[in-house]
């Protein structure tokens, strides 16, 4: 957090004043304005020397000479942790996200769908949500589904509703009934434990010699082994909604500005990396500007929460724009769905 303790109470009504302005007009903001809308009862005069002073600090910056003064990362960050003054989430918002998240025959891959473009939708920015991946639940089922040839089709089921399919080759054909059989074996075996239980188990198994009688049991060891070892290994589904949003707000007009943001949407590593940053602990992180991490991504804020699977940090969801974002609105927004969110997911 910021140190904002030096500041005297004159200076920080002025830097408030210039963020909202700011928020609001994306222009730099001049005394005039701040002195005319926000601080009456001061002078022009008067509130040019305070903003000298914040632009001293660190808090403001003149983008050109004659031009008024403009917020800086370090200014935002004191607004978000001791300035802002959050609002409460509208009831339409509210309804309208759980809309979103009560659509009859949900997978969880579809509900985080929907929860990025309604987070979109509603904040007017860039939805973003990353699935939980099925390692990080416990498991409830397992199918195995006989195709064409040798293929066979394996469909994973967590407790939390998490859906995922394998597509898997094997070196012999089997027939359906054998295959009913070893998903039913390995369903006793591992059905109610997490994947790293899982593993252990397996483990254990393929070593116990009164398994290996059973040419069937052993395959079913060795097909279970693989399949949840490509699942772990598998990288994280994310949800990305509402990139043309950026088109909406002057500052990113800029061609080759707009190229970059794009070019790191289209890296879904990195936005896994953005959104992991979430992930260590409950609650809203919030990341302006050069806390992104990512170049491409200065200029922008990010409004992350995580929200857990079976009592476990597992997902995150947020919203990413412009710097000058409206903070106060899309915090309880962003809150708000995470707990509505982990909330389905505990029910099922």
């Amino acid at each position: 957090m910021v140190s904002f303790d030096n500041l005297s109470e004159r200076k920080r009504e002025v830097l408030k004043a210039v963020i909202s302005d700011y928020i609001f007009t994306a222009e730099p903001v001049s005394s005039g304005a701040i002195a005319g809308k926000y601080l009456k009862g001061l002078s022009s005069a008067t509130v040019r020397n305070v903003m000298a002073e914040l632009e001293e600090m660190g808090f403001l910056l003149q983008p050109h000479t004659s031009a008024g003064r403009v917020p800086t990362d370090k200014a935002f960050r004191v607004y978000v942790d001791q300035l802002m003054e959050l609002k409460s989430l509208p009831r339409q918002e509210r309804d309208e996200v759980i809309r979103a998240c009560s659509s009859p025959g949900h997978e969880v891959s579809d509900l985080i769908k929907d929860v990025s473009r309604i987070l979109s939708i509603i904040s007017h920015h860039t939805g973003l949500a990353i699935v939980p991946k099925i390692t990080d639940t416990v498991l409830k089922h397992i199918e195995f589904v006989k195709l064409r040839g040798n293929q066979v089709r394996v469909v994973l089921i967590s407790q939390a509703g998490i859906v995922q399919n394998r597509l898997v080759e094997l070196e012999e054909g089997l027939k359906q009934a054998d295959l009913d059989r070893m998903s039913s074996y390995l369903n006793q075996l591992l059905s109610g434990l997490t994947i790293k239980e899982i593993k252990m188990r397996l483990i254990e198994e393929m070593r116990n010699e009164r398994n290996l009688y059973d040419r069937l049991l052993k395959k079913a060891l060795r097909l279970g082994e693989e399949v949840l070892g490509r699942a772990d290994s598998e990288a994280k589904e994310v949800f990305i909604e509402g990139r043309s949003s950026f088109f909406e707000y002057p500052e990113f007009l800029d061609v080759e500005r707009m190229k970059e943001i794009f070019r790191a949407f289209e890296d879904k590593s990195r936005i896994v990396h953005l959104l992991d940053k979430s992930l260590k602990a409950e609650g809203i992180h919030i990341f302006i500007g050069c806390e992104t991490g990512s170049s491409e991504f200065n200029g922008c804020s990010l409004i992350a929460a995580s929200y857990g699977i079976e009592g476990n940090i597992s997902g995150s969801l947020g919203v990413i724009g412009p710097i000058r974002m409206d903070y106060s609105r899309i915090i309880p927004l962003v809150d708000y769905t995470a707990k509505l969110v982990e909330k389905m997911l505990k029910e099922g």
